[in-house]
């Protein structure tokens, strides 16, 4: 084994997409075809090298690469070893065939995409089928290993584990381990290569060992770790978990002859697992003691105090983040809005990294050697438990006051009788999911109204403009129900954060969701309250244009919760309740003003479900509960929607069922229908809508294979039941290809009707 020395504070990975999002800007751009490759890689090693450069300046004496990507790890991960699709193999160019199977072409489909872990960011799910054959291409990773070297900084490559990587893979045989001894002689080969090129260390992300594995999934720990550790020429080995506690796969792992292992000590690894753990005495524990996930200043002295009880009992103590710095924005320094106390509160990127060095020091060099930064944390911590601003009691006594029959509805069959008596709609009646294309004058009328460019009667004009567009080309096509386009809208859930008391929304925090698609999630400090209606008179205006019904649009509190950066000083099913109430009230107020309709979405719903089953019924059990109470208050003649999306929602299924809303859509085009399959194991008999096309492809689907979608989810769902709508939202696309791909839809539906 190469020779190797013990690090002291480090982070599991960063963001990649840039401060200002350069990179998304410069993929979108080759996408287009307005810059070539070698541009674009140019900016992907700008990128690097400040990143790299800027952590070991920092204070951090191991410093991740290889976690760069053009688009997402797993996906880099397929393509190192040869395990991108067979139907892009045509594609000569690289990164064509990347990029073709990232997000498909006009002729090739792309993979499924769906969440990782119970975070907001997507991956894309690998094929394993009869013609992949591994084969190991490493210069990606070796080549940014030796920019790094070159660089002078103390580079530890980092992989995607064999486990995690089959386990989230799809398999024609419907399990990916059985492939394990083909792969593990290539990452035994990368290993080697790895040391070659001048690694000391290699973290393996294993994150699959936080969820439950069964005892032959447990011998494979064991095998793959201990075949790894036998390789004579390789770096040392950091394998790192997070998002949890990886629990009986501690000990399995640490009898192994790794030499490192990192685990996450905010969101459940404990003090006593390491202590209990006697094989870790002489291994390097990275404790991840700073959250890499959520947006809260660390509790300094609370961290301190885990790290000396941690220091007695292991070899070498590292410093480090709960996970990957992916998930939260790049630095403070971008945000000028906060007022002083707030801002006090956080830690972005950046100031996590500080953390991590602060902590460091303090416990090897003593606590006054940072005794004027512990004081200032202290001191906001202080602020944070006693601000005003964190308590409603006006929310809290009326959620006291609501009873049982907050949450229930009609029976769904007397429901479906009294909805189709007032909206008389069709067999196979068709929809959108909500937005439409978010076009370059929209956005550029958005970005002069925030700067003051355009006065608010200006920028509503404009928008209500845009709503007739949208509203008109719904009537030239023929859709059934209708929707206003959502283009006032930001995004769906800063939209609603930006008028709900409680909230802060960033003005620079990106943090990525998949590619090139940037979120800025919204900081949800205290108490939920709504101020006043948020989409009524958006939604009203655009039933005034149509006789046909126009869908309320509105975002779940499941959603809202998973896709902002939440409070972490009380249980999160109250936080939940108080959103519930917000959007409960925007209910009432829409039918109030004549809408029929009103689309609840909760793409989110299967993204928070615990990665440990003994978890999973108290989560299900609020956040059922809060969909309920935020829909229950309308009348049974009002028809409620929710939306669901990029997710594997076969463990949720039962928890779909009791959202009980009348219509649910899905989505489905990816995955070819297979969610009618796992409804209708569960008994599902209200309204459903599969997605009849991807919406994250670039390509217009033909009538023919709409067709075709729908007359397979007709041998599921009854014609009675079933809806006809695309897999998501479609603000991402272009306005030409969505006309073409809707009128191929409402074609097809007629077809079939």
């Amino acid at each position: 084994m190469t020779t190797t020395s013990p690090f002291t504070a480090t982070v599991l990975g960063i963001p990649r997409i840039g401060p200002r999002r350069e990179l998304k800007k410069a993929i979108e751009s080759y996408w287009a075809g307005r810059i070539d490759a070698e541009a674009l890689h140019t900016v992907g090693r700008e990128l690097r090298v400040a990143h790299l450069t800027t952590l070991a300046a920092s204070g951090l004496d191991s410093v991740p690469v290889g976690t760069f990507s053009y688009y997402d790890q797993i996906l880099d991960a397929a393509a190192m070893f040869g395990a991108l699709p067979a139907r892009v193999a045509d594609i000569a160019d690289p990164l064509d065939r990347y990029f073709a199977a990232a997000r498909g072409t006009d002729t090739v489909e792309p993979l499924e995409m769906t969440k990782w872990f119970d975070t907001n960011y997507h991956y894309l799910v690998p094929e394993l089928g009869p013609d992949t054959a591994f084969a190991l291409d490493a210069r990606k990773l070796l080549g940014e290993l030796r920019e790094a070297i070159d660089l002078g900084v103390p580079a530890r490559p980092v992989l995607i584990g064999p486990l995690t990587f089959l386990k989230l893979a799809k398999d024609s045989e419907g399990n990916a381990l059985r492939r394990l001894a083909e792969l593990l002689p290539l990452y035994q080969e990368l290993l080697r290569l790895l040391a070659e090129a001048g690694a000391q260390w290699v973290q393996i992300d294993e994150p699959v060992l936080v969820t439950d594995l069964d005892e032959v999934e447990l011998a494979l720990v064991e095998h793959v770790y201990s075949e790894l550790s036998a390789v004579t020429e390789r770096p040392a080995i950091l394998v790192a978990t997070y998002f949890g506690r990886p629990g009986p796969a501690l000990p399995v792992l640490a009898a192994t002859g790794i030499e490192g292992v990192a685990l996450d000590f905010v969101y459940g690894t404990t003090v006593e697992d390491v202590v209990g753990t006697p094989a870790l005495s002489g291994k390097l524990v990275v404790a991840g003691v700073v959250d890499g996930r959520n947006v809260w200043r660390t509790d300094l002295d609370h961290a301190l105090a885990t790290l000396a009880t941690l220091l007695a009992g292991t070899a070498t103590l590292v410093v480090s983040t709960s996970s990957s710095l992916l998930h939260v924005p790049y630095s403070l320094d971008a945000e000028a809005a906060p007022d002083p106390t707030l801002r006090s509160w956080l830690a972005f990127g950046a100031e996590k990294v500080a953390e991590v060095a602060l902590l460091a020091t303090a416990l090897h060099d003593g606590t006054a050697a940072v005794s004027d930064e512990l004081a200032t944390a202290r001191a906001a911590l202080a602020t944070r438990a006693i601000d005003s601003r964190l308590r409603n009691d006006t929310v809290r006594a009326r959620l006291s006051a609501l009873g049982p029959d907050a949450i229930r509805r009609a029976p769904a069959a007397d429901r479906r009788v009294l909805q189709q008596q007032r909206l008389h709609l069709p067999l196979l009646p068709t929809t959108t999911i909500g937005s439409y294309p978010q076009t370059p004058a929209i956005r550029k009328d958005r970005a002069a109204f925030v700067k003051g460019e355009l006065t608010a009667e200006q920028y509503r004009d404009r928008m209500r403009a845009e709503v007739a567009d949208v509203i008109a080309l719904q009537e030239k096509l023929g859709l059934d129900v209708l929707v206003h386009g959502e283009p006032e809208r930001n995004d769906m859930v800063q939209y609603f954060a930006e008028q709900l008391d409680g909230f802060f929304a960033t003005a620079n925090g990106w943090v990525q969701s998949y590619g090139t698609r940037c979120v800025r999630p919204p900081i949800l400090y205290g108490d939920v309250a709504r101020r006043q209606p948020m989409t009524v008179e958006w939604i009203g205006y655009a039933q005034s244009l149509t006789d046909k019904p126009v869908k309320g649009m509105l975002t779940g509190p499941v959603t809202i919760l998973a896709w902002s950066f939440v409070r972490d000083d009380q249980p999160i099913a109250d936080t939940a309740r108080q959103v519930a109430l917000a959007i409960r009230e925007e209910t009432v107020d829409l039918q109030a003003a004549g809408i029929r309709i009103i689309q609840v979405d909760e793409p989110a719903l299967r993204e928070l479900l615990p990665l440990r089953a003994e978890a999973e019924a108290a989560y299900l059990d609020w956040a059922i509960e809060s969909f309920r109470l935020s829909t229950s208050g309308v009348s049974d003649a009002t028809q409620i929607h929710t939306h669901l999306c990029y997710s594997e929602f076969g463990a949720v299924i039962d928890a779909i069922a009791a959202l009980d809303a009348d219509v649910t859509s899905i989505e489905a085009a990816r995955s070819h229908m297979e969610v009618l399959d796992d409804l209708n194991a569960a008994g599902f008999s209200l309204g459903v809508g599969p997605g009849v096309y991807d919406i994250h492809s670039p390509r217009v689907p033909s009538t023919g294979e709409i067709t075709a979608s729908l007359r397979e989810a007709l041998q599921a769902v009854a014609a009675e039941r079933l809806w006809v709508n695309p897999d998501c939202g479609l603000k991402t696309r272009g306005p030409a290809e969505v006309e073409e791909s809707l009128r191929n839809m409402v074609e097809a539906a007629r077809a079939v009707r």
